[in-house]
């Protein structure tokens, strides 16, 4: 099947029903091979055993801003290309990010409450990703409350692409400003700071939050292809009727 045949919806829902099972069955088993990692990781000399909010903390993080670089990717395809897929990728992909956003905001204030004594502070890098929740929030408003869906498609669209701005200013935060928040510490050019002990277990739970955000995302766009064909046969059958 080439890429460009995806394009079509009724190939799409095939792929996907051949391609779910096998990924939740991968996706259950990396969140017990990255939990089991994660679990027996030795403790942070300082922060003790509050360093393992790290491997929930962290690939939220990540996650939350790959999904909104796909949510920009989609809302390009929706007002420049048309793409067929595009409005729907993105619709389906904001409440995950939303969700993605909002668990990195609540384990980062647990993490934070031992660390700095506090749950929150109006840090460069705190605030950037609260305004990348309530992006999200946006987002989402567009889409549930617009009378013409394809008017509020085209409004999320534009608000994606204006907030994929914050995605850099979130990235490079703690380069630009004295932040409370730690720098960067894996993807640098002097190697990662962070012990092997612990990294491994990272990358391996970032690995199952990737896995759940495609196959939530895969389900999400499914069940909107599916949404929609019911919602046009109902105005048919209004129209005829």
């Amino acid at each position: 099947m080439a890429l460009i045949d995806l394009a079509n919806p009724t190939r799409f829902l095939d792929l996907v029903r051949r391609v779910l099972p096998w990924l939740i069955a991968a996706t259950v088993i990396a969140f017990a091979i990255g939990l089991t990692m994660a679990m027996n990781a030795p403790d942070d000399y300082q922060q003790g055993a509050t360093v393992k909010i790290m491997f929930l903390h962290v690939p939220a993080a990540w996650l939350a801003m790959l999904c909104w670089a796909l949510m920009s990717v989609a809302a390009l395809g929706t007002l420049v290309w048309r793409h067929p897929l595009a409005d729907v990728a993105g619709k389906a992909a904001a409440p995950i990010g939303a969700a993605l956003t909002f668990t990195c905001l609540v384990t980062g204030s647990l993490w934070g409450r031992p660390m700095w004594g506090t749950y929150w502070v109006w840090d460069a890098r705190l605030t950037s990703v609260l305004v990348l929740f309530l992006l999200y929030l946006g987002v989402l408003a567009l889409y549930w409350t617009a009378e013409d869906p394809n008017r509020g498609a085209r409004a999320a669209a534009v608000l994606v692409l204006v907030g994929a701005i914050n995605l850099p200013i979130i990235k490079f935060s703690v380069d630009w400003w004295n932040t409370l928040h730690q720098g960067e510490s894996i993807f640098r050019a002097g190697g990662p700071e962070i012990d092997p002990t612990i990294l491994r277990p990272l990358f391996a739970m970032a690995l199952a939050f990737l896995l759940l955000f495609v196959t939530l995302h895969l389900a999400a766009m499914r069940n909107e292809i599916l949404r929609r064909r019911v919602r046009t046969m109902q105005m048919m059958q209004a129209q005829t009727a």
